[in-house]
């Protein structure tokens, strides 16, 4: 299983648009790896099942199983399997947004879920990072 750290680092490389199924499922595929280390630091093993057709969103389910503040990064699953939905379709037009797009909402669950591994209370507020800005804040 890979580091949150190493997927970020994946994301930095921008997928070509010809490609846009190829790389709307490569996008996918990181973020589902995002919440199965978030169920794996748990002690669980990550579901095979899926939610409305996505996997992302069952993993989100599971991963909020007993963590009420994680289901602040719902929207953020549901919005990733929006965009692959519309990259997904033929003749779709905007595919460079869209891609751009869902590689900022699997960065944003990146950061969102790390910041869950080191502050549970994280997500309390929408996907407030706050506390975690003020503590490095102070340290820098």
């Amino acid at each position: 299983m890979r580091t949150l750290e190493e997927i970020e680092r994946e994301l930095d490389i921008a997928p070509p648009v010809q490609a846009r199924r190829e790389a709307a499922c490569w996008m996918l595929g990181l973020a589902e790896e995002v919440l199965e280390a978030w169920i794996a630091v748990r002690g669980q093993a990550p579901t095979h099942e899926e939610r409305e057709g996505f996997r992302l969103l069952a993993l989100h389910h599971q991963g909020s199983a007993g963590a009420p503040s994680f289901n602040a990064c719902r929207e953020t699953c549901r919005e990733i399997a929006y965009h692959y939905n519309l990259l997904s379709l033929d003749g779709s037009d905007g595919a460079e947004r869209h891609l751009m797009m869902m590689g900022l909402l699997v960065r944003h669950l990146v950061l969102f879920v790390g910041g869950k591994m080191q502050v549970e209370g994280l997500g309390e507020f929408c996907c407030a990072s706050k506390p975690l800005r003020a503590e490095s804040a102070t340290i820098a």
